[in-house]
């Protein structure tokens, strides 16, 4: 595959820094490589692996920005000598992100980014090269050039996303164009959404509805997962972050194109509405539902809901996944979130347990009773952090006997399903676990590393057959990371109603689905019933208010939330307050449950909504423009 990973020359740059960078969209001019690629359908399908292998891999706390350069989990720092913890994505959290060097550089392929520009490249060259494939069936050249519109597509999605209005490479072009023809501009952002959906229109068309050689392909795209990314991305353009933004109202090409349409248009969220029922009609004609563990018998009614939560994400293969990625998805991060359960096999050192969630996201969830724990009337909240202990009729979410915090008792099931912390039980294959994580316990700091440093432990990530080694090792079953799941789809449909006419019947109805999984009722009833704001839902800023928790909920740990905030403009809020955990380090309750200020978050806003272009970019390329407040 050597000859695949092409290095392309720019022919001004050595002209005007005497040096080699690769570029955007520039044709090599080893032809006679390329046209080997496509000589047998063999080497054909070879080259369409290549076009998968750019997918940055979500579940991956190296490159993934989601997990560790926002909020919902914190580790301990610096890092330490021959701790593999990432580096790069902490930095961003902790406000280092720069112009020289950028961390998580998707644009240059630098710095833990994949090389997202080459991606693209890549995908051009197939789509211009797959018709030449002599052996070929036209059905399977029309899938895989399907496939391909897809992933050109997606990659465009994911540099939008982190870049803004980005450059438009829907061809490559030839090694003998001219300087000013190889200098791309950015492209408006309404521009750039608009030439995504037409690409997964296209793609969708030619897209089988579903894996039927599900012992080798699965993860390969089918129409679902076109149309549910047409949905993401259509609904991620409608939101405030894109949407009538004045912010970037400066942001302009050199020649006075603006890249922001700073008028908010609802038309973009009826647009968006329609791409989401596209793709709920097409998930659910494939047979894609929610998921329910069916695997236990002889368990209470509470572990089994437990359950149906934790496998929705951590399932071999959940039949709930619209888009799973298959690739070594779900291994590595099990590991980082595993504590060492067993208390007879401490000594086992090979998983750490340090992808530790914060306190904001422990308060995230709702109570029991299906509302915020501020607005829960029947819900001690000012009282939330006082010691309680345990009782028998706890027991499944509590150790019988064991003190805690008032903040861990009375929630709703998915803060059991998605947490660990000191007090909890961790239901696996192999046994009920106790989480006893205060200083000299079992699940508590033993060193320099390999410690949950905020005291709570992302439960949801493990699949429940994990099971600890003796001596060293763990064995798992390896999960396909959700790119993109059935609830997913339902919130965002949801969102986009609410947001294009407001509150509606069929709004709520999407949103209770999900609660509905999560042993909640209805919104109607839970708000009505219980919150100190009962008419909250029968307003467009309600219901917004209350879509959103939901979301941020549901998605918890899965990678949603530092997109979420950028794109609904609320990371400026969110993002400028203290990071906080428990005192680890304490051995008696009193003092191990007191809050601990961990760092102080700085985000600049309008900059940091987006990632900067790096300056070698702009000096090899004076057309382009650096997004604002870089």
């Amino acid at each position: 595959m050597k000859n695949l990973k092409i290095y392309y020359i720019l022919i001004f740059c050595a002209m005007i820094m005497g040096c080699k960078k690769d570029y955007l969209d520039v044709v090599p001019d080893n032809v006679a490589t390329i046209e080997n690629s496509f000589t047998s359908r063999n080497e054909a399908e070879k080259y369409l692996y290549t076009c998968y292998s750019y997918l940055p891999q979500e579940s991956d706390i190296n490159s993934n920005p989601a997990f560790l350069a926002g909020d919902e989990f914190w580790t301990y720092w610096p890092i330490t000598s021959g701790n593999p913890l990432p580096a790069n994505p902490q930095q961003i959290a902790r406000g280092n992100q720069n112009v020289s060097n950028p961390y998580l550089n998707f644009w240059d392929g630098a710095v833990g980014g994949k090389p997202l520009w080459r991606a693209i490249r890549d995908c051009n060259i197939f789509l211009e090269n797959v018709a030449k494939v002599p052996d070929l069936d036209p059905s399977l050249k029309d899938r895989w050039i399907a496939e391909v519109q897809f992933l050109k597509a997606y990659y465009h999605f994911y540099l939008l996303r982190a870049y803004g209005p980005i450059p438009i490479v829907d061809k490559n072009l030839p090694i003998s164009a001219s300087i000013e023809e190889v200098k791309v501009k950015r492209q408006p952002v309404d521009k750039v959404v608009n030439f995504i959906v037409a690409l997964l229109d296209s793609a969708a068309i030619n897209l089988p509805a579903t894996i039927q050689n599900r012992a080798s392909e699965l993860g390969r795209i089918t129409k679902p997962a076109a149309l549910a990314i047409k949905a993401r991305t259509l609904v991620t353009a409608a939101s405030p972050l894109f949407n009538g933004n004045s912010d970037f109202a400066q942001l302009q090409n050199s020649d006075g194109t603006p890249l922001f349409n700073a008028v908010k248009d609802v038309e973009k969220w009826k647009r968006a509405a329609i791409a989401c029922k596209e793709a709920i009609t097409a998930s659910e004609s494939a047979g894609i539902l929610l998921y329910e563990f069916n695997e236990l018998v002889n368990v209470s009614a509470r572990t089994k809901l437990e359950m149906n939560i934790r496998n929705s994400v951590a399932d071999q293969w959940s039949n709930e996944l619209i888009w799973g990625f298959s690739n070594g998805a779900g291994s590595f991060i099990q590991g980082w979130a595993m504590p060492k359960l067993d208390p007879n096999k401490l000594a086992n050192d090979s998983f750490k347990g340090e992808l530790a969630p914060t306190m904001r996201m422990a308060e995230l969830f709702y109570s029991d009773k299906g509302v915020p724990i501020a607005e829960d009337k029947t819900w001690d909240y000012l009282n939330r952090n006082n010691l309680r202990t345990a009782t028998a009729t706890d027991q499944d979410y509590l150790q019988n006997g064991y003190t805690t915090v008032g903040l861990h008792f009375n929630r709703e099931a998915r803060f059991y399903a998605n947490l660990g912390f000191d007090g909890s039980v961790w239901y696996m294959q192999n046994g009920t676990w106790k989480v006893q994580a205060k200083s000299g316990q079992a699940q508590s700091r033993k060193g320099a590393n390999g410690y949950s440093t905020t005291g709570y432990f992302a439960k949801k990530l493990v699949n429940w057959k994990f099971v600890i080694l003796p001596d060293f090792g763990f064995t798992q079953q390896v999960y396909a990371w959700p790119m993109i799941r059935l609830a997913d789809v339902y919130l965002m449909y949801a969102e986009a109603l609410n947001e294009a006419d407001g509150p509606s019947p069929e709004a709520y109805s999407y949103i209770n689905k999900v609660r509905k999984r999560a042993g909640l009722a209805t919104v109607e009833e839970s708000w009505a019933n219980y919150s100190t704001n009962p008419t909250k839902y029968l307003s467009k800023e309600g219901l917004r208010d209350i879509i959103q928790q939901e979301t941020a909920i549901e998605f918890a740990f899965e990678g949603h939330n530092f997109w979420d905030l950028r794109r609904w403009k609320k990371a400026s809020e969110v993002l400028n307050n203290q990071v906080y955990g428990w005192d680890i380090d304490q051995a008696d309750a009193q003092n191990y449950y007191r809050r601990k200020p961990l760092f102080s978050q700085k985000f600049v806003a309008p900059r940091d909504y987006f990632w900067p272009i790096s300056e070698g970019s702009l000096i090899v390329n004076r057309n382009l423009v650096q997004n604002t407040g870089w």
